[in-house]
């Protein structure tokens, strides 16, 4: 097949950076109070984003000028690998425990998440295995199976953790290459089926993650607890209204709201930056998803078409939760704003993943 290589996507590319200077800036301002708090250096959560944003920056100009099918060669041993740290990191002595789960490999606060190389992994890895064998995903027992069994093994590992919404994205992207590959509606909707009952008994399992349920559907029952966090995400983007309380000036963030600079950036945006400013963030990722599925239409393969909608359907998905939490629609998870929240291997991955994305575009037709 006859491969030209062009310029990469410029909207891709834009959005990408306007995304990433906004979550630079709001980092800084939601995290200020708390960094000096802890560490005396109001600074501190800036310097590590801007030191991830930089070996970020650094990894997308590495994979976007990478041919994407080279990908294709390591997507087994890439996966291999992946799987080997989500087991490592339950080993006790050698998981490091945040924020009660063990989903970390690092010493101190320097880190990284296995499950966020396995999002990536299993994009990788789906993508060759069904642009392999496309003509058979429609067959239940040997196109089907195969790939939601590998798709729940890893998520079985991430639920280990715990960490109930990486897994939650791992599970959506991979969904969104399997169904874009050709699989059957009415297989996946049973299938969905017997997910549903298997999510239910994982939260019947563990009564945290019960307790968030029952926050989700009326917050203002355990306002202290449970519902804590839910309310106090309201209460910043309530008082925002149309165009914010200017930046800096968030009240939220005086240890009221917790992880503000995490999985509740997207509140202290509405507070400080109001509606438009919540507005502008989410239109520059719709801008981001609508140029990477277009990428995906227009991929000159079925590898690098399935790539491409893996990779946006992750960040697709990842937004979607993380702001229907912000805004009461979905129980608290702890998934974080891609590209914007503070982070380590989270945020260099995330570029990394965009990097694939805009080399496939570079052979857009």
């Amino acid at each position: 097949m006859s491969k030209v290589r062009s310029a990469p996507d410029p909207w891709i590319l834009l959005s990408t950076l306007l995304i990433l200077t906004i979550g630079v800036v709001m980092v800084y301002s939601a995290s200020a109070v708390l960094a000096f708090h802890d560490f005396g250096d109001y600074g501190y959560y800036l310097k590590r984003q801007l030191v991830f944003a930089v070996l970020g920056i650094i990894a997308m100009y590495f994979t976007m000028n990478v041919d994407y099918w080279v990908w294709k060669k390591y997507a087994k041993p890439g996966l291999l690998l992946c799987f080997a740290l989500l087991i490592i990191v339950l080993i006790p002595g050698l998981g490091v425990v945040r924020g009660g789960a063990r989903s970390w490999l690092g010493i101190g606060s320097l880190g990284i998440q296995p499950s966020e190389f396995m999002k990536l992994g299993m994009i990788v890895f789906l993508s060759k295995l069904l642009s392999d064998e496309q003509s058979g995903i429609q067959r239940f027992t040997k196109g089907l199976l195969p790939p939601l069994g590998i798709m729940g093994a890893a998520f079985g590992l991430i639920m280990l953790q715990p960490d109930l919404g990486t897994g939650a994205v791992l599970v959506g992207a991979s969904l969104i290459v399997i169904y874009t590959a050709g699989a059957r509606i009415a297989h996946l909707a049973m299938l969905g089926l017997v997910g549903l009952a298997g999510f239910v008994g994982l939260i019947a399992a563990a009564p945290y993650r019960l307790q968030r349920i029952t926050a989700f559907l009326d917050p203002w029952s355990d306002p202290l607890g449970a519902g804590y966090q839910s309310i106090q995400s309201l209460y910043a983007i309530g008082p925002g209204g149309l165009v914010g309380l200017g930046l800096g000036m968030s009240r939220q963030k005086y240890s009221y709201l917790p992880e503000p600079q995490t999985d509740f950036i997207f509140s202290i945006i509405s507070e400080e930056l109001g509606f438009i400013g919540g507005a502008t963030v989410l239109l520059l990722f719709l801008l981001l998803v609508w140029r990477g599925m277009r990428t995906a239409i227009t991929a000159p393969d079925t590898f690098g078409s399935l790539l491409a909608v893996g990779i946006t359907g992750m960040i697709a998905v990842q937004v979607v939760i993380n702001i229907g939490v912000v805004i009461g629609m979905f129980p608290v998870t702890g998934i974080t704003l891609p590209l914007i929240s503070a982070g380590g291997s989270s945020l260099t991955l995330m570029l990394t993943a965009i990097g694939v994305l805009l080399n496939i575009s570079r052979y857009s037709r």
